[in-house]
């Protein structure tokens, strides 16, 4: 409990007591932070958009500010500096940033712990790590977890498409390096696809995440999609909270999540969610291991009975009240 609620100074490693919580987001989340934060004693803070004045998330919190002008309802969660400004201003001690918005962005995390502000959520070096899906690729090999078949880095051109989709053999699959929600996806299933494929998903990465990198990795055409929800404190100490299954998607989002993950094996789960522990002690080794809510999503092959990893959300996700509802932990 005592680490959850205080901040190192950032001069010296003494602790201070968190008396003062910004939820840097809107709606359900913001709502779900306040009612954690309150049950804890710690006073809460709102922001919102000139279009969210009436918003539900305003009203439940001690406190709320307006950021942003109007005309601009997304941008406003965005503007890290008006966002950091208004926690020296007040004093707030701390930051949770929900998800989506700034949830994965570190320069955030950075700009928050520069100003002595916690950021509830993994290290900035953490989320560099994982922002980029080939160094989360890298880091699971390195944590001897088996990842599918695929490009160590963002190809650069078609020919270098075209060059590891043959070593890799088809379908493969195209993905952006820096995003996730299913933007950025593409499967091919032959060569003659592959140039408008890469095309494609490289312009709508671009205009989703500011980036237009995509790998190749290998498609796994009858797959389930297993993560496992991990629990870690700034002590090093880092559990899992098991599974779920979220196979039942439409274009590449998730739909249903079911926990536990039902016709899964007793030694497959606990393989799964040993792969899931060995990767969140290899992200930020220097600094301890992992820290705060993550998932860890798995590829299982149904036909060959084998499972891959494939990504880290390095923050909490929609659907960690499911995982809440059967083991009856509150996340937050």
């Amino acid at each position: 409990m005592d680490a959850l609620m205080t901040v190192a100074d950032s001069d010296s490693t003494n602790i201070r007591p968190i008396r003062k919580l910004l939820a840097a987001n809107r709606s359900e989340i913001a709502t779900r932070v306040f009612r954690s934060a309150h049950e804890l004693g710690i006073r809460t803070v709102a922001i919102y958009s000139h279009e969210d004045r009436y918003a539900l998330h305003r009203f439940k919190a001690d406190e709320a500010y307006q950021i942003g002008t109007p005309g601009e309802p997304i941008r406003s969660y965005l503007n890290i500096d008006a966002i950091v400004g208004l926690c020296l201003k007040h004093h707030i001690d701390a930051v949770h940033p929900g998800y989506g918005f700034l949830s994965e962005n570190p320069d955030f995390a950075k700009a928050l712990t520069d100003a002595g502000i916690l950021f509830v959520g993994p290290s900035e070096q953490s989320l560099r790590d994982l922002g980029d899906k080939t160094s989360a690729r890298r880091l699971a090999e390195i944590a001897g977890v088996p990842v599918l078949g695929g490009t160590a880095q963002a190809v650069a051109s078609i020919k270098e498409a075209t060059d590891a989709a043959e070593k890799l053999g088809y379908p493969i699959m195209l993905k952006a390096a820096k995003g996730g929600g299913g933007r950025g996806m593409r499967v091919v299933m032959e060569p003659s696809e592959l140039a408008s494929s890469l095309d494609s998903a490289q312009r709508e990465a671009k205009t989703a995440f500011g980036s237009d990198e995509v790998f190749l990795e290998r498609f796994v055409q009858r797959a389930r999609h297993l993560e496992v929800q991990l629990l870690g404190d700034r002590h090093g100490n880092l559990v899992h909270l098991y599974e779920r299954d979220c196979s039942v998607q439409r274009r590449h989002q998730k739909v249903v999540e079911l926990a536990p993950a039902p016709n899964l094996s007793t030694e497959m789960r606990d393989a799964i969610c040993d792969a899931a522990l060995r990767i969140g002690r290899a992200v930020g080794k220097e600094s301890g291991g992992y820290e705060n809510a993550g998932t860890v999503e798995f590829l299982l092959d149904v036909d060959k009975d084998e499972f891959y990893f494939i990504e880290v959300n390095p923050r909490i996700q929609v659907e960690h009240t499911v995982t809440e509802e059967v083991t009856g932990i509150d996340i937050v």
